[in-house]
Formats: structure tokens, sequence, C-alpha cells
């Protein structure tokens, strides 16, 4: 009996939904795919018709298209979705962050049919999704909060009051936004009415709601973040703190758990604080309570996310909790299993967000298309990498730009931080520009490695912008071996045909190359000879021994140079002496003058165009506006003068370097 009774207890515990619909894309779709295999809940994927083959729609046990790519006709097309509900019979939804997953609405459809929202009521989403009512919410539940208006602003010109009234710089920010979008940083009235008007249009494009507030923006803070758990019995639950506070457009880059600045006291009030806020709009299930932290520990309520947070794996990874299966098990109707005394602080996790962006372009302008070859670091011990995509996956201007969140942990942060750089260094993205060597750079600066960080990291260590790594000059002779031992590898191999030469009459083996490589603005000569597998090298007059497997049909290649192992991913040309010297008289392509025109850094959406030809323009006059993955972007006038011609309009699909607008 007492077995059988066993078994019953197990199987309640156990048992949750039969079905669950995935109200997402990308690489929080497959996540949320893979609990739900583990818990034994059939899956149901939607997808708008260019996702038709993406990954998660693979994973799925189900996949149905809710509309065409833009998001307002697909991922955030309530009725669409409403109905593959109906048709699939799925008992529970999961939002999964983004799109649909802090909208009220959605909520309060989905309990009007009987379906179960895997998030908070509709209650604490209108609570703690609306800026303005949450930062009362906060007060009154004794957080605290930074000085700011408490209202909806009405227009450019109230904006401009409230900001001087509390003083700049203020921060203006979409009261139901999140995610870096429909915020904008003004240090006068000027950047006031700009930012209101971006804002706005930002906060109505991503979430259909273009309310603003303003509140005193807090100079060289950390962003640092409370992960919550809460149940329907009035439990809740503090899992520690996520350091957020590499970012670049209010938008995360490098996240980890715990962080270095916080001691056991301010985590603890930090933590009672989120938890406070929670049972005072008795939210039920995971969320996040964001606080803006000053070099005084001192820290102020910013906002309260109803949802998962793209970084809760480096929560999971400190406190061995898998987030979305007690999300699931919250939403049945279960208690929490595990008291405040039972969350611990196990290893340190590291978390770098990999775009398909240019970082040498505003750290991080979007690119696009089509990963031609995708291999992820998994062989690098304790590595977790969270996507959505494969090698052959298209990066449309339609979505956001991540590619995927590349995830390391270690018994301490130190050995996290050196399980990254050797995932990075081992991470394999081709036929897209991306964001890696921005990561790496960030996580062996010597400010970050010593916990020395603000939300002002990137502006302040890249002043003039990243750069890319600057190369010592060991590293540079390094390289160029590298380089020109892969150049001899390749021919090598191509003067043979299954193991013997092409030729039989070929001539006797050569074995010493003059080469010239060149690396960026430079060209230099590399001399190589070969001796068995290994090859002697001289660079600048200095000799390196270079040995490896050369086996070129591998995307990566690990080389050991003078015994110290290297893995390296560089551009570079290598051409032989006698080329090098033709490549002399080869005419090198005129600079354009980009004073005159105004191409589009990036590929997207022309949304408004404000000259027409024989218009006047001032020096940084705004010219046109350009919306890339939901963020939009002013592009303005290099010099005064007269519009001579406009080549695009409002609604135009532009590519990365097409023309705009020329001047005279």
């Amino acid at each position: 009996i007492s077995r059988s009774l066993e078994s019953l207890l197990l199987l309640s515990i156990l048992c949750t939904f039969e079905k669950l619909l995935i109200a997402n894309r990308g690489e929080i779709a497959c996540r949320v795919i893979k609990t739900c295999k583990k818990m034994g809940i059939k899956t149901v994927a939607i997808h708008s018709d260019v996702d038709a083959n993406a990954v998660h729609v693979k994973m799925a046990d189900e996949a149905v298209c809710v509309g065409p790519a833009p998001t307002s006709k697909s991922y955030l097309n309530m009725d669409a979705i409403m109905e593959v509900i109906k048709k699939t019979r799925a008992q529970a939804v999961h939002p999964g962050y983004g799109f649909l997953s802090e909208n009220k609405e959605f909520a309060r459809r989905l309990a009007a049919e009987g379906v179960t929202f895997i998030g908070p009521d509709t209650h604490a989403i209108q609570a703690m999704g609306d800026k303005i009512e949450s930062k009362l919410l906060a007060k009154n539940a004794k957080v605290n909060t930074i000085p700011g208006f408490d209202g909806v602003v009405k227009d450019a010109d109230e904006a401009v009051r409230i900001a001087r009234e509390i003083g700049y710089p203020v921060m203006i920010k979409a009261s139901a936004g999140g995610g870096g979008k429909g915020m904008r940083i003004a240090w006068d009235d000027e950047e006031t009415r700009e930012g209101f008007r971006f804002s706005s249009q930002e906060a109505a494009s991503s979430f259909g709601d273009d309310r603003l507030l303003i509140e005193k923006f807090i100079d060289n803070p950390r962003h640092i973040e409370i992960q919550v758990l809460a149940d329907k019995h009035g439990n809740a639950l503090w899992l520690n703190e996520r350091e957020c506070s590499i970012q670049r457009r209010n938008q995360k880059v490098v996240e980890e758990a715990p962080s270095t600045f916080l001691d056991s006291e301010t985590r603890r009030a930090m933590g009672e604080q989120a938890v406070a806020l929670a049972k005072a709009v008795k939210y039920s299930s995971a969320g996040t309570v964001e606080f803006l932290v000053d070099s005084s520990k001192n820290f102020y309520f910013l906002e309260m996310n109803t949802r998962l947070q793209v970084e809760h794996p480096v929560t999971e990874c400190i406190t061995g909790l898998d987030l979305v299966q007690e999300m699931i098990r919250v939403a049945k109707g279960y208690p929490l299993r595990h008291k405040q005394a039972d969350i611990p602080i196990n290893g340190w996790a590291v978390e770098c967000r990999v775009y398909a962006e240019d970082p040498y372009k505003s750290f991080g302008l979007p690119s696009i298309g089509k990963l031609s070859q995708y291999q992820e670091p998994l062989h690098v011990p304790s590595v977790r990498v969270d996507s959505g995509i494969e090698q052959g996956s298209d990066i449309s201007i339609y979505y956001d730009p991540m590619i995927s969140k590349l995830i390391t942990y270690g018994s301490n942060r130190a050995e996290a931080l050196r399980r990254m750089e050797e995932a990075l260094d081992n991470y394999v993205i081709r036929g897209v520009t991306h964001n890696i060597s921005l990561l790496r750079e960030v996580i062996i600066h010597p400010r970050f490695v010593q916990g020395d960080i603000s939300t002002k990291f990137l502006p302040e260590v890249y002043p003039d912008g990243f750069k890319g790594h600057q190369l010592t000059d060991h590293e540079r002779r390094e390289l160029l071996a590298t380089a020109a031992c892969l150049y001899v590898a390749e021919q090598l191999r191509s003067q043979r045909f299954l193991g013997t030469p092409r030729i039989p009459i070929a001539k006797s083996k050569r074995n010493s190359w003059e080469l010239s490589v060149h690396l960026g603005d430079g060209i230099y000569p590399v001399a190589v000879s070969k001796d068995g597998s290994s090859f002697s090298v001289e660079v600048d007059g200095m000799k390196l021994n270079v040995t490896s497997e050369w086996n070129l049909a591998l995307p990566l290649l690990s080389v050991t140079i003078d015994g110290t192992q290297r893995t390296v991913q560089y551009k570079l040309q290598v051409l032989t002496k006698a080329a090098a010297e033709l490549s002399k008289y080869m005419p090198e392509k005129a600079a354009e003058d980009t004073s005159s025109i105004l191409r589009s850094p990036m590929p997207g959406a022309v949304v408004a165009v404000s000259v027409k030809p024989g218009d006047m323009v001032s020096e940084g006059q705004e010219i046109c506006v350009i919306e890339a993955m939901k963020m939009q972007n002013s592009m303005i006038a290099a010099k005064t003068g007269k519009v001579k011609a406009v080549h695009c309009k409002a609604g135009d699909t532009v590519g990365e370097g097409d023309l705009l607008v020329e001047l005279e």
C-alpha cells in the first residue's frame, strides 16, 4: 500500500499538462521545448512563413504557421495564435520573453478560453508591466525607488518641463517597455524632445503602447537584478542576483551570477525587497526585479519583468534549478518545492550574448545573412549554448539578431572566465558578421576581470568605438607564422590526389617558401621551411616552430607555436613573394567622399525621410530614420549643404551600404 501511495504522490507531482504551445521563436522557444520534453509534455510551435524551417519548428511535436514575417502579423497576431491553440487543443501557453510575454490582453484571452498562461495573472502583468503603476506599488511596498515623474508624459513640451524639474540627465522610457526598446537618455531640452519622439515611436512599434515616463538618470550605476520565484499559495523566494552592467544601447551584452560587487547583507536586502514587491502584487511564477546600484551600494528599483529573462541560465547554473520547469509547476498550481534557506550560490556562471552584429559600428549594428558555417563550442568543459539556429539558418531583418547565449560555469569566477575565453575562441560562425571579438575583449579586459564595471563600461573603455583586439608584437608574429603555415599546408595538399602527386613527373619536393602576409595595413615578409609535419618560420628576424595535424577540412585548427597551443580565427591575405611584388602595380580603389552622401550603415526599413531635393540641411541634422531589428536609428547629415537627391522613401527596405541621400 505504501508503495502505491508513493507512486500516486510521484504522479501527482509530475502531472502538469499534456500539451503546451510556445508563443515565441528562436532560442527561447527551443529552451522551453527542452524542458517540456524532460517533463513528458507535448509541444506546439508557432512560426511565421520565413521561419518555416527554423530549429524550434523542427524540435516541436507540432508546428503551425501564424502569418507572414512582420511580427505584427505573426508572433504578435493574437487572433491567429488563439486559433492555433483551439486547433491543437493546447492546454497551456509559455510566452518566452518579448512578443506577448507581458501582454495582459493575451493573458486575459487565454484565461477566458480556459487555457493556462505560464506566467503571472493579468493583475500582476498590468501592475508590473506598467512602469508608472509599478513604481507607485514599489513605493508602497517600501522598495527603494528612483526620483522621477509618476504620471504619463503627454507630449514633448511636457517632457521638457518635467525633465527640467527633475534635473538633467533624465531617462525617457516606454511605460510598457523592456529589452532596451523605447529608452533614451537626455542631457538637455533638445535631446529630451528627440528622445520623446523616438521612444514613443519605438514603444508603439514594439509594444503597441506609446506611453512614456521620465525619471532621474543615475549616472555610472551598476545594473543588478534579483530573480524571484513565487507560487499561488503565498510563497516567494529570491534566487540571488545577476550582474548585467555590460550594456550597449541599454541592452545587456554580458551577464554573470553572482555579482562581484554585492556583499551578503546588500544581497539579502535587495532579495527581501524584491520578494516584498512580488507579494504586494500576489505574483506567481518566475519574475525579475531590476535595480540600479550606485558606487555606495545604494540600490533603486528600476522595473519588474513579469516573464523569464534572457539571462536566466546563469541563475540556473548557480542554483541548480530549472526555471522553466518551476514556472510550469507553479502555473499548474503546485506549491514551491524549496525554502529560502535551500537556495545556494554554487560556483560562478557567465553569459555572453552572441549577436549577428558588427561590433565596430556603435558596439553592434545588425547584420543579416545565411550561416554558411556554424559550430558551437560544446566540447569545452562546463559550456552551455542556448540557440535557435543551425548551419544554413538565415538571420533576417525581421527579428532580434541574437545568434545564441553562450554560458560557462566554474567553481569560481576566474575558472568561468577562462572557460568563456576558450569557448569564444572555439565558436565558429561564418556567413554573418558577429560580435565575438567584442565579447572576448570585454571578458579579458583588466577592469572587467577586477569587477570594476558599470553600465558605462563600453563607452569608457572604448571611447572612440571598438577597434578590435590590439595585437602585441609577439601575437602578431605568431599570427603571421600561423597564416603562412596554413597557406603552405594548403598548397601541399592541392598538389596531391588520394595521397599521391597529381602529376607523376612532378618536380622534387619543395621545402622552403618566401611569402608576404597582409595584416591590417601592413605587409610582412615571412620565410617558411618544412621539416616533417612541422614548420620553421622566420618573422622579423625571429624563428618560430609551428606544428599541427594540418587537417584543413576542419573549421578550426589547433596549432602549437613554440610549445604553446593556439586557436586562432582571423582574416589575412597570404601571397607569394612574386605575387606581392606584382600587387604593388594594382590600382587602389579611391576612397568614397562620405561627407556628401548618406549610406545605410545596416540593413533595415526606412521609417521616415525628413528631407527632399533642394532642401538645405545643417551638419548633424536628421535626414531619415532606419528601423533595424525593432530599434530606430537616426541618420544625420555629415556636413551643411543642399540636398541633391533622395533615393529612399518611408516603407522601403534597404541593405547595408545602400545609398539613401546625396548632398551637393
